[in-house]
C-alpha cells in the first residue's frame, strides 16, 4: 500500500485530531476537506475540476432540500416553550402530582424530559432548561448530587432520539430512507430508554429513601378541583400540543415538515394565551433559532465537503477493503461499528459522528445481512436507530459529555464535577442495556413502523 492508498486514512485521523483544537467544527471538516483535495490533486488522485462538484451538491443537497426545512421549525418550537415558561409550568405540574412518591422530584424530571423531548433536539437548551428549573429544588430537598445530576442530564438527551428529533432528519437524509418511518421506528426505542429511567430512579429510591426524600404532602392544592384546574393551565396544553405535531405525522395527515410548523405556531399560540409572548422574547427565540441553525448548517457544508473528497479519494474502498480483510461477518461487522461509535462519543458530538461515520459506512450497511433477525429491506431503518440510541452516550461520557459541561456551568459551586461524573455512569449503562435490548429484539425498532405502514 503505497501514500496515494493511505491518503485517505491520514484524512479521517487528521479531523480526529483537529477536532481537538477547539475549533469550529465546520472550519475543520471544511478546511481537512480542502487540504487533502489540493493534495490529491498533487498526487493526481483528485482533479482541481472536482471542487466545482462541491457547489452543487451543498446547494441540492442542503441548501435546496426541503426536509431539513423541518430543522429550525423544531428548534424554534423548542427554544420558544422554553423562554415563555410552559416547560417550567409543566414540571411543576409533574412535581406535585408525584408529590408523595419517594424519588418523586427524580421521576419528574424524567417524564419532563420525555414530554420536552418531543419539542426540541437541541441538547443544550434542554440540559440548561432542566438544571435551572430543577436542581435547585433538588438539592433543597436534600437529594443526592449524583441522581440529581444523573437524572437531569440523561433526561436532557432524549430530545435526541425521541421524535420528532433533528438527528433523526439528518440521519434519513444521509442515508436516503423515509423521515416518517424513522419517526416510527424511534418511539419505542426512546420510551424504553425513559422506562429504564424510570425504574433506576424508583429502585434507588426505594434502597435509599434519604437520598431522594418526597415533596411534602402541602406542596401544591390539596383539594381535586385544585389538582385538576392545575393540569388544565400547566399540563395538557403542551402535551396536546405535542401529540398534535406528533399525530399528524403518524396519522399521514402531514410531512415532518408540516407538522414542524404547526407545532412552531403552536408554541407562539400557547405562550399568548398565558401571556408570556411579547416582542422581546419573539426577538429572543427568533436570534436563539437563527443561531443554532445556522452552526447546524454550516456542519452540514464542511461534512458534505469532507465526505465527497474522502470518497474521491478512495476512502470507501479502504474502509471495506479493511473490514473484509479482518473477516467479520454482518453481526461482527454491526458490533464493530457500534464500538467505534461508542468509543468516538468519549470525544466528540453527534453532530461529528453522524456526518462522518455514516457516509462511510452507509453503503456498507447496506450490503450486510442477518437472516431472519432483520429483513434486508429494514435493515438500514434499524441500524439508523441502534445508532442514534447508541449517540445518546455521546452526550454524557466523560472526558468531553457535552451534556456534563452544560450542566456544570451553572450548577452551583457545592456541587463537584466528579459527582456529576459519578451521577452519570448508571445512565449510561442503561443507554447500553436499552442498545441491547434493540440489538436482541429488533421488534422494538420494526414494530410500530410495519404496523402504521400496513
Amino acid at each position: 500500500m503505497d501514500i496515494v492508498d493511505l491518503l485517505p486514512l491520514v484524512m479521517f485521523a487528521s479531523v480526529a485530531l483537529l477536532l481537538f483544537s477547539g475549533y469550529p467544527v465546520a472550519f475543520v471538516l471544511g478546511g481537512v476537506a480542502l487540504a487533502f483535495g489540493f493534495i490529491g490533486t498533487f498526487f493526481g488522485v483528485f482533479k482541481p475540476i472536482e471542487f466545482f462538484n462541491l457547489l452543487p451538491r451543498i446547494w441540492g443537497g442542503i441548501a435546496e432540500n426541503l426536509v431539513l426545512v423541518a430543522v429550525p421549525l423544531f428548534v424554534f418550537m423548542g427554544t420558544m416553550l422554553e423562554r415563555s415558561d410552559v416547560a417550567a409550568d409543566l414540571l411543576r405540574a409533574l412535581q406535585i402530582l408525584l408529590r408523595r412518591v419517594p424519588g418523586g422530584l427524580a421521576l419528574s424530571v424524567t417524564l419532563m424530559g420525555t414530554i420536552m423531548a418531543a419539542t426540541t433536539g437541541i441538547i443544550g437548551a434542554s440540559v440548561v432548561m432542566l438544571t435551572l428549573m430543577a436542581l435547585p429544588v433538588m438539592l433543597e430537598r436534600r437529594y443526592s448530587h449524583e441522581l440529581a445530576t444523573g437524572t437531569i442530564a440523561a433526561s436532557g438527551t432524549l430530545g435526541i432520539l425521541i421524535p420528532p428529533s433533528i438527528m433523526l432528519v439528518i440521519m434519513a437524509d444521509l442515508l436516503s430512507i423515509s423521515v416518517g418511518n424513522l419517526f416510527f421506528g424511534a418511539v419505542f426505542p426512546g420510551l424504553l430508554l425513559s422506562a429504564l429511567y424510570l425504574l433506576y430512579i424508583a429502585a434507588f429510591a426505594a434502597l435509599r429513601p434519604s437520598a431522594a426524600p418526597p415533596l411534602a404532602a402541602s406542596e401544591g392544592p390539596a383539594d381535586p378541583s385544585g389538582l385538576v384546574l392545575l393540569l388544565l393551565k400547566s399540563f395538557f396544553p403542551p402535551v396536546f400540543l405535542i401529540v398534535l405535531v406528533l399525530g399528524s405525522i403518524f396519522a399521514g395527515w402531514a410531512t415532518p415538515t408540516e407538522a414542524a410548523g404547526v407545532g412552531a405556531a403552536g408554541t407562539i399560540l400557547l405562550a399568548a394565551i398565558k401571556r408570556r409572548l411579547d416582542l422581546h422574547t419573539l426577538m429572543e427565540v427568533c436570534e436563539r433559532t437563527a443561531l443554532t441553525c445556522a452552526m447546524i448548517f454550516f456542519i452540514f457544508i464542511g461534512a458534505t465537503a469532507f465526505s465527497y473528497v474522502f470518497r474521491s479519494l478512495g476512502g470507501d474502498y479502504i474502509v471495506e477493503d479493511l473490514i473484509a480483510a479482518s473477516g467479520l461477518d454482518s453481526w461482527g461487522i454491526l458490533l464493530l461499528i457500534m464500538a467505534v461509535v461508542f468509543l468516538l462519543g468519549f470525544f466528540f458530538d453527534w453532530v461529528e459522528i453522524t456526518l462522518i461515520v455514516l457516509p462511510i459506512f452507509a453503503p456498507l450497511i447496506k450490503t450486510l445481512d442477518f437472516g431472519t433477525h432483520v429483513a434486508k429491506p429494514e435493515i438500514v431503518y434499524w441500524f439508523a436507530i441502534l445508532l442514534a440510541v447508541n449517540l445518546q452516550t455521546s452526550f454524557l461520557t466523560p472526558p468531553f459529555g457535552f451534556a456534563l459541561f452544560y450542566m456544570k456551568g451553572i450548577c452551583p459551586p457545592n456541587v463537584r464535577l466528579a459527582e456529576i461524573y459519578r451521577g452519570i455512569v448508571p445512565f449510561v449503562l442503561l443507554q447500553l442495556i436499552g442498545l441491547g435490548l434493540c440489538i436482541l429484539f429488533p421488534e422494538i425498532v420494526l414494530w410500530l413502523p410495519r404496523t402504521m405502514l400496513d
